[in-house]
């Protein structure tokens, strides 16, 4: 298998967490940010997102589709829980995560305070900033305050609604937030327990090499910490806007 996509992007993270639990580990990786793809990476992902899962012939580029494909193609630890309520309430929490929480700690936070400083050469949009951290932010913890567990896991071993929601969260740790455990407990003490998790934790050192170094030194980064990259790269060296929320 070859994930195209960066360890800091949390849809690579949930796709790599979700390869873990299910004993998937013979894979290479080319970690490209979206903005350094080029045109073979146009072919591959018309949308010019990430991540990208090549298995032979098969090529996906949307992280849902392709944890779905992984749990139903491949044996092992399930993503998703059995009963047919369950299985709806964990897709929900997967879509809430993937839109809501991608816009808040992605669009709002970590694009704003460390993409359009360092790769667009723009000013962070401070307006927006306060109002995800002072208005819409608060209302999705509040939310999720009454949705998670108090102790272990949604639908018991953690799963793929577990990863889900507590990928955003590192995101936001690397945009320097953190969640309030005074006023949202319950969340803090969920994504604190999801993220210390092997399927997670693992990989923490690849994000690290990758956000403190610039793009010229990032492949030996990872080298020397242990990645396995791939030989070959579908990133360019000039960045490139595609079709994304700014």
């Amino acid at each position: 298998m070859k994930i195209i996509g960066s360890y800091a992007s949390p849809y690579v993270r949930k796709v790599l967490a979700c390869m873990v639990l299910k004993g998937l580990e013979d894979y290479e990786i080319d970690p490209i940010t979206p903005f350094f793809g080029g045109d073979e990476f146009d072919r591959l992902s018309p949308l010019r997102r990430i991540p990208v899962l090549i298995d032979g012939d098969l090529v996906l580029t949307d992280s849902s589709v392709i944890c779905a494909y992984l749990d139903e193609a491949y044996p092992g630890h399930k993503l998703l829980p059995e009963a047919p309520a369950d299985r709806a309430r964990a897709r929900w929490l997967e879509e809430y995560a993937d839109t809501r929480l991608g816009d808040l700690f992605i669009w709002g936070l970590f694009y704003q305070k460390i993409v359009r400083p360092l790769v667009w050469n723009e000013p962070t949009d401070t307006k927006r900033v306060n109002q995800v951290l002072t208005e819409d932010l608060p209302k999705a913890l509040d939310y999720l305050e009454g949705q998670l567990p108090e102790h272990g896991f949604l639908f018991g071993a953690i799963g793929l609604a577990d990863i889900a929601l507590a990928t955003f969260f590192r995101n936001g740790e690397h945009a320097g937030f953190t969640v309030d455990a005074g006023r949202w407990p319950i969340t803090a003490s969920f994504v604190a327990r999801t993220l210390a998790q092997d399927c997670f934790d693992r990989f923490l050192k690849f994000e690290q090499a990758q956000l403190s170094t610039n793009p010229a030194g990032r492949r030996q980064a990872l080298l020397a910490a242990g990645a396995p990259l791939a030989e070959t790269s579908v990133g360019v060296r000039e960045p490139r806007r595609g079709m994304m929320r700014l």
